[in-house]
């Protein structure tokens, strides 16, 4: 099964709520996040996705690692995601719907069914979200 290697944010606000994110085209809500450029670190590549799509600028100091994880491909058939997922805090405020992004959603600690949700937010990071 072929691999797609990402970076992932996990964005949790003040009332506990984890962001998850719809891209176009697609039906899955997923952590933000995106893969890298050749030669950007993952650290560096979240950092530019979050611009990306979310107008949020954020420093690489503000990230803190959570380890890599891996999960079937949510959009991908017969590929599974390899993730470096990073935790963060930030405020509905501060986030912006853009680039390839279709909507956005803030989940309440423990709803993990209002939506229908990516593999790799179901089984590892909306359980560190709301640990």
């Amino acid at each position: 099964m072929p691999d797609i290697r990402v970076s992932a944010a996990v964005i949790v606000d003040g009332a506990g709520r984890a962001l998850v994110v719809r891209k176009r085209g697609t039906s899955r809500f997923m952590q933000p996040g995106g893969k890298p450029e050749p030669g950007e670190t993952p650290a560096q590549t979240l950092v530019r996705e979050l611009d990306e799509e979310l107008a949020l600028r954020v420093d690489e100091s503000r990230l803190r690692p959570l380890g890599t994880f891996v999960s079937a491909a949510a959009n991908e058939p017969d590929h599974r995601v390899v993730a470096d997922a990073f935790a963060l805090h930030a405020e509905a405020h501060e986030v912006v719907v853009q680039a390839e992004l279709a909507e956005l959603r803030w989940l309440e600690p423990g709803d993990s069914t209002s939506v229908p949700l990516a593999p790799l937010s179901t089984e590892h990071l909306l359980p560190i979200a709301w640990g």
